[in-house]
């Protein structure tokens, strides 16, 4: 494979089910895989878990519609990597500018966990769009998950490179994984992840991309 999204993608069963009887529970969601969002020639690619279901599932980009999202593009644009601090629909005119976001599963998981197996399948697209992704340098993982996702995508061993929030690996010469928390209302909520915490991160990756 040498595509990095496929919209009609339906390789995992649970997921591809999961996805039809939300669309008949709601109708006007996209409902669909979930595309990346910014320029494919960004220096810095964010990497998150999977959709939401009223998030990105309902609006079709990345982190957007969800609270997850709100921490996210207020960061970004707080660094100049956003155009508005808000990301509410795919055409609210919202552009990134030297980012891009994409995430280690493509499609809505039950839960908000999709199975191993759903990870490893997915990890074709992310691994397409690492190879595409030539100005990448800075990776920001947002959790364990995408962390472990773009290791595999790199060919690299997992257990070489622990996860730890603000820790950096060096993947190649020219490239470097950036560790953060996820910025879930779960992790907000419990002040696992402090909104300082994220920024700092964000700053840090910011700062080694350019």
């Amino acid at each position: 494979m040498s595509e990095d999204y496929d919209p009609k993608c339906r390789r995992c069963t649970r997921l591809a089910r999961f996805l039809d009887a939300v669309h008949r529970e709601e109708p006007q969601y996209f409902c669909r895989p979930v595309p990346p969002f910014g320029d494919l020639k960004a220096p810095l690619l964010i990497v998150g878990l999977a959709p939401g279901k009223h998030g990105a599932n309902r609006t079709g980009r990345p982190f957007t519609g969800d609270h997850a999202g709100i921490l996210l593009y207020e960061t970004l644009h707080r660094y100049g990597l956003a155009s508005s601090p808000q990301s509410t629909s795919r055409d609210d005119g919202l552009c990134l500018t030297g980012a891009r976001i994409t995430n280690a599963v493509k499609c809505l998981p039950p839960d908000n966990k999709p199975l191993p197996i759903e990870v490893r399948t997915c990890n074709e697209f992310l691994r397409a769009e690492l190879k595409m992704s030539t100005d990448a340098r800075v990776i920001l993982a947002l959790g364990l998950i995408a962390h472990t996702a773009v290791l595999r995508a790199s060919d690299l061993t997992p257990g070489h490179f622990r996860f730890a929030h603000g820790a950096e690996h060096a993947l190649s010469a020219s490239r470097i994984l950036v560790d953060s928390y996820h910025c879930s209302r779960y992790n907000t909520n419990t002040r696992r992840l402090t909104p300082q915490m994220f920024r700092e991160v964000v700053s840090r990756a910011a700062k080694l991309a350019a």
